[in-house]
């Protein structure tokens, strides 16, 4: 329960950063905004990288969100938009999106995959890096 909860906090953190350092962007900074993939506390992360205006990116959306919720206390699930962050796709090197790219709990990239991923797909990507991780 304690590993769950700092996992949270640093989730929120994380996030509260990327926000923060989204809005000195918007704000003029000309920085992108956006880190690297990075594992959060020894944690997987899957990172979608599409565009909020893609036809495949959108079908993505919805199984985003759903994983965010259902992974909240395992994983860290992320979208970046590659349109409104172009720096990313050169950091990332995403030639099409949507792009998904998973990394283990080291923070080492395990699989990529691009185009539309069905959501039953991912979940067997994240829960056998899940199982990985619990094994280390």
């Amino acid at each position: 329960m304690k590993r769950l909860i700092i996992r949270l906090c640093v989730v929120f953190l994380f996030i509260s950063l990327s926000s923060v350092a989204l809005a000195q962007s918007q704000a003029g900074s000309g920085t992108d905004p956006l880190p690297a993939a990075v594992p959060v506390l020894d944690t997987v992360t899957m990172v979608d990288l599409g565009a909020h205006a893609c036809i495949p990116c959108k079908m993505m959306a919805p199984i985003i969100t759903e994983l965010g919720q259902e992974y909240a206390d395992r994983a860290a699930i992320l979208f970046i938009d590659v349109w409104q962050h172009p720096g990313q796709r050169e950091k990332f090197g995403i030639k099409s999106i949507p792009t998904q790219i998973f990394f283990d709990h080291t923070g080492k990239e395990i699989y990529r995959h691009v185009g539309f991923y069905p959501k039953k797909n991912i979940v067997r990507v994240l829960d056998r890096l899940l199982k990985t991780q619990d094994g280390k």
